[in-house]
């Protein structure tokens, strides 16, 4: 039996858009919580999130944005995030997910690839100054950006309050919006998100309405989600973990989407968990190693929980185990997919058995296509590993303004080469095994070393370097970097970090710096990384993080 397996299903795919979805689910249980936005103590119904909808998607318009512009949001988890991702749906805009980690110069490249005409930001997060940021770049450096949304109390000069955006819109505006409404597509691309390059430069990966509401929909289906299920949401808006798995996944459902805060935080997320009696839990491992491991752990009633998605990052079984004992998450679930294919192509399901779900991410999700490849691009048989290659409604339109790197990625018969090691067995469960790209996850956050190494190279002292992952007992995966420094100079790992402080994402930053003299080499003159992990990992004592 060969490595190829396809998701048949009797539930037909969703043929509408996100807001003709969102609509008919506001028809169907219009009084339903919609939206629990603890830290802004917002509580809306169905109807009253899409009223603020319209009047966002209305007052767009209003403001000189067609459709087919590209609006950025960079902001944390808040119920505008929602707002501003369910209006531009409905006005025909394209959503721009802008990391909430990135710093001037990431911030710069992704308004200036997609050409972004507006932008919704918040005044600023934790470390990050994102209007001061904005400033310091300023109209010379982001010359397509005609308008700025700030969210919050606060209204800079040059800034709209995002208040305004929902205030009720002319009537002209609204007029337009239906007009537009009657006439979007579900193929039309919808919304961008950056996946860091094995080249450096992150690509956008251009998503549609048929993508994601799809992908949404199918994730909660594998957790019997239904309108009376609570999800709560500490992860990432700007991920496709938070707006398609979270808010889409409640939203083609009834179900009411809660956020504990504007980012991750243990306790905040047990309260939300127990006050708001959620049935759901999402996070990457780290997350939920944070909260078993929280000292006030055992004061939380999460009775509640019933299931939930742990993914992002390979999932520690251990941690799997404590979930299901600890956090009467019986019906747990593990994800596995990638932001091009919206990103979900495995899931496990709440009826597998714990060691099916402790141990592989489950079998194929509906209509959609896997095959496992050799080298060469011959499907493998079943129990033998090679790259793993998904088709279907999922994958991605392409990489915004980079037709090489889309053909790089999907071939001619429409398969998206994902770049990852994976061994499909004779049930149809999947296990991944390794990466061909050399990506390091660190927490759930994709890291291309290249990225980094071609940063670190703008250093004045730096000839050479090499980034890799070595294993993290809280991260799963931690930064490492080798360096070889131009001759006659000398540097700490402490002036590397500084170096890096504001330029780029703090995931980003490497934990373990080391300078060399010189890197193992093949014979041809590769770098053997493999090596240099080792090396690592015997220096610092490291253990490998089992992980399904």
């Amino acid at each position: 039996m060969l490595s190829y397996v396809h998701g048949a299903s009797s539930t037909p795919l969703l043929g509408e858009t996100i807001g003709t979805n969102f609509r008919n689910t506001v028809a169907r249980v219009p009084d339903r919580l919609a939206l629990i936005a603890r830290q802004q103590s917002v509580r809306w119904t169905y109807t009253e999130m899409l009223a603020h909808a319209e009047n966002v998607a209305a007052n767009l318009l209003a403001a000189g944005l067609e459709p087919g512009e590209r609006v950025g949001i960079w902001s944390p988890n808040n119920a505008e995030w929602a707002l501003t991702q369910y209006a531009t749906a409905l006005a025909g805009l394209v959503l721009v997910n802008i990391n909430p980690s990135y710093r001037l110069s990431e911030l710069e490249y992704a308004v200036n690839k997609v050409g972004c005409a507006a932008i919704v930001t918040a005044t600023r997060f934790k470390t990050s100054e994102y209007v001061t940021m904005l400033d310091i770049l300023g109209a010379e450096k982001l010359p397509t950006l005609r308008h700025r949304f700030q969210i919050g109390p606060e209204t800079q000069k040059g800034y709209r309050n995002f208040a305004e955006l929902m205030q009720p819109a002319p009537a002209e505006a609204r007029a337009k919006l239906h007009a537009i409404e009657a006439r979007l597509q579900m193929d039309d691309p919808i919304n961008i998100q950056f996946t860091s390059g094995t080249t450096g430069a992150p690509k956008g990966a251009t998503l549609t309405h048929h993508n994601i509401l799809n992908n949404g929909y199918f994730v909660a289906e594998a957790q019997r989600i239904t309108q009376e299920d609570r999800i709560c949401i500490p992860v990432p808006l700007y991920h496709c973990f938070g707006m398609v798995m979270g808010n889409l996944g409640c939203t083609t459902h009834g179900a009411t989407m809660v956020y504990p805060g504007e980012g991750f935080d243990p306790l905040a997320t047990l309260e939300a968990v127990a006050a708001e009696r959620c049935t759901s839990l999402y996070g990457v491992p780290t997350m939920f190693i944070a909260q078993l491991n929280h000292a006030d752990f055992a004061k939380f009633d999460l009775s509640s929980l019933r299931t939930g998605i742990m993914a992002g990052s390979p999932c520690p079984i251990e941690v799997m185990r404590r979930c299901i004992a600890d956090m009467n998450m019986a019906e747990v679930t593990i994800a596995y997919g990638m932001t091009e294919t919206s990103p979900v192509s495995f899931q496990s399901s709440t009826t597998d058995s714990v060691e099916r779900r402790v141990s592989t991410v489950g079998r194929v999700q509906p209509h959609i296509e896997v095959k496992i490849v050799d080298a060469e691009g011959r499907v493998v048989p079943r129990g033998q590993p090679g790259e793993l290659c998904t088709r279907g409604y999922s994958v991605m339109l392409g990489y915004w303004g980079d037709e090489a790197r889309t053909k790089e990625a999907i071939d001619p018969a429409g398969w998206m080469h994902t770049g990852d090691l994976a061994v499909i067995d004779e049930e149809g469960f999947c296990n991944i095994v390794g990466r061909i790209k050399d990506l390091v996850i660190r927490g759930g956050e994709n890291v291309y070393p290249r990225e980094v190494e071609e940063f670190l190279f703008r250093h004045p002292k730096v000839a050479e370097v090499q980034v890799i992952g070595v294993p993290d007992p809280r991260f799963v995966e931690e930064i490492c970097a080798w360096i070889r420094l131009k001759p006659g100079e000398s540097a700490t790992p402490e002036e590397i970090r500084d170096f890096c402080q504001g330029q780029i994402a703090h995931y980003k930053i490497p934990r373990h710096i080391r300078f060399v003299e010189e890197f193992p080499m093949t014979v041809t003159g590769k770098v053997q990384k493999y090596l240099m992990r080792e090396a690592m990992i015997a220096e610092l004592g490291l253990a490998e993080q089992k992980t399904a």
